[in-house]
């Protein structure tokens, strides 16, 4: 037995004194937080960031939100340190320490979410803007544009329109060509964050004589750009902003033609992978604070967090939460080991965006059946948090846009594995060139993957075990209860399809990590426990569709299954991981 300093005995079935250590620092605490897989220079900028925060205080925080302050203090503080400078130039063009690295950017993702949504989307949507950049062949504007980020400058994304989405098919921006070989732009963008004072907006267009895709940068304080309007209610500035015969000439260019439409989807191929980590870092702060205030909360002569019902939601926040953060760094790895024969990422980035943030607004969600009416109140970060995690899910595409480019992926994850070497895991300081080398995006459907069914089969644990099953039978489903046409055109249908798949990823990839860094099996297994559950939810579903044939029915009634319960491990997490964070963290006011 050990003692976890609470004076309490743990049961010594599946720990080890390594995996209480590695399990117990996988949620983010400010305070307490070292960084010891960053180099020195980036592990200082990120503490830096951490005191900034910290230094402006939760009130000043929560006033600036409330009043919607354009956050002048951050990109003050991100000029004076380098902040985008360092962090978002590739190597090649940027001051020693400088590279694009997908590892330590995600804790700059994670702080930044965790402190206030809005600080995170001026990063992300300077990410955006920078990609069709990076990946160019205009070499005169990357060197301006990394000259502008020295200068603490931002960048914006001009993709989207109000008439038409992300439906990049149907672009209106026109660019008439001139006598001289310039060409005059016209037309509108829409939910363009960034887009008020972004030193370049990387505008996406068509040239007008062939109809050709062009992508090339206008400068926000030029006379023939209109900032037409705020189209949100918060402290970041999403825009519609206008061109009206705005002058482009070759040195503005960035690409045409397919090249053009692919830098588009390889933008948000990098871009929306941060989503997810925002999710985890917001979903962090909110769980410090929903535990502190229950656990000091004293009802009909008991503290809330006596009460096994609010137990059970605490175990089941703090599991959601271990694992997003396990999938989205085993992610990492995949996205920093990518290369033109190795593209297993492109499943796993829209799965941070799309499965991670959904699970963010699930542990909100138990945190506030906790909190209650507190969580409205306005000196909470909780109440920034309710508002802001529903926002991820639905930036980038959509959940339902990114479950149909993941259901691209299911046949061959399932029927087809391919033969890989061992990822390892990627935390050390290096530029990640293949993300701006990514080339074409055709091709999703020939993509392989490495045979999932080796980690589970290493993997003895009740709850994992009873995963498995479920596993096989979504298998069965494919197989011998194969969705007909009409099925297939229903995509209410497919998503709940989807979802069952993406479970199946989620917990491979969550294993890995697992083995990896050596993560407490109890912890496993009641993440599992969860996950059994969400899976019966979507069999569930699937079975109510009026459409289903009897096979079907059948096969989805046996994927409907029990988890395994075990108090004796359910009193370990709550006393070994949970419940210890009370106090641990809070935000200096």
């Amino acid at each position: 037995m050990l003692n976890d300093g609470t004076n309490k005995t743990i049961p010594s079935k599946w720990v080890s004194e390594k995996n209480l250590t590695a399990t117990k620092g996988l949620l983010l605490n400010p305070s307490q937080e070292i960084y010891s897989h960053l180099d020195e220079q980036s592990r200082q900028l990120v503490k830096k960031t951490i005191a900034f925060f910290e230094t402006k205080g939760k009130q000043k925080l929560k006033e600036d939100d409330h009043e919607r302050v354009w956050y002048e203090d951050f990109l003050e503080f991100s000029k004076k340190e380098k902040l985008f400078a360092t962090f978002l130039t590739p190597e090649k063009y940027g001051d020693q320490g400088a590279r694009w690295d997908t590892n330590r950017n995600c804790a700059i993702n994670e702080i930044l979410g965790f402190y206030g949504l809005s600080y995170w989307y001026t990063w992300q949507v300077t990410i955006l803007g920078l990609g069709p950049i990076w990946m160019g062949s205009n070499e005169e504007i990357k060197k301006q544009t990394a000259e502008l980020l020295k200068n603490g400058e931002i960048f914006a994304f001009g993709l989207s329109e109000k008439e038409h989405g992300a439906d990049i098919y149907a672009s209106d921006m026109n660019l008439e060509p001139q006598p001289d070989g310039s060409f005059l732009a016209t037309g509108s963008k829409y939910y363009i964050g960034n887009a008020n004072k972004a030193a370049f907006v990387s505008t996406f267009g068509k040239f007008t004589d062939s109809g050709d895709y062009v992508f090339f940068v206008a400068e926000s304080q030029h006379e023939q750009y209109e900032l037409v309007k705020n189209v949100i209610n918060s402290q970041n500035y999403v825009a519609e902003y206008h061109l009206e015969k705005y002058p482009v000439t070759d040195q503005e260019i960035l690409a045409r033609g397919r090249d053009a439409w692919d830098m588009a989807l390889n933008t948000v191929n990098v871009g929306k992978f941060n989503l997810g980590w925002a999710s985890i870092g917001i979903s962090t702060h909110a769980f410090h604070e929903a535990l502190n205030h229950a656990a000091g909360r004293h009802l009909f002569d008991h503290y809330v967090t006596d009460f096994v019902h609010v137990r059970q939601l605490f175990i089941d926040a703090y599991v959601r939460l271990a694992a997003m953060k396990l999938f989205a760094m085993r992610a990492v790895d995949y996205m920093r080991s990518a290369n033109p024969k190795d593209r297993r990422y492109l499943l796993f980035t829209p799965m941070v965006k799309m499965k991670v943030t959904t699970q963010g607004e699930e542990v909100i969600n138990a945190l506030w059946d906790v909190i209650a009416a507190k969580g409205f109140e306005k000196d909470m970060y909780f109440e920034m948090a309710a508002r802001d995690i529903r926002a991820l899910p639905k930036l980038e595409g959509t959940v339902h846009v990114n479950m149909a480019l993941i259901i691209k992926f299911m046949a061959n994850y399932f029927f087809k594995p391919g033969k890989y070497s061992e990822t390892p895991r990627m935390t050390q300081p290096a530029n990640d060139d293949f993300l701006f080398e990514q080339g074409a995006t055709k091709g999703l459907g020939k993509t392989r993957f490495h045979d999932y069914r080796k980690i589970y089969k290493s993997v003895n644990l009740p709850n994992v075990n009873i995963f498995k099953k479920q596993i096989r039978l979504l298998k069965l489903f494919l197989v011998v209860g194969k969705p007909k046409k009409e099925q297939i055109k229903d995509f209410d249908f497919l998503l709940n399809l989807g979802e069952l798949f993406t479970l199946v990823v989620y917990g491979q990839l969550i294993l890995e990590n697992a083995k990896i860094i050596d993560i407490d099996d109890n912890l496993i297994d009641q993440i599992f426990h969860v996950m059994i559950r969400d899976f019966s939810k979507f069999a569930l579903q699937l079975y109510s569709k009026g459409s289903d044939t009897l096979l079907q029915k059948q096969i989805c009634q046996r994927m409907i299954k029990r988890p395994h319960d075990d108090k004796e491990q359910f009193d370990h997490i709550w006393e070994t991981y949970v419940y210890p964070m009370k106090g641990q963290y809070q935000m200096n006011d």
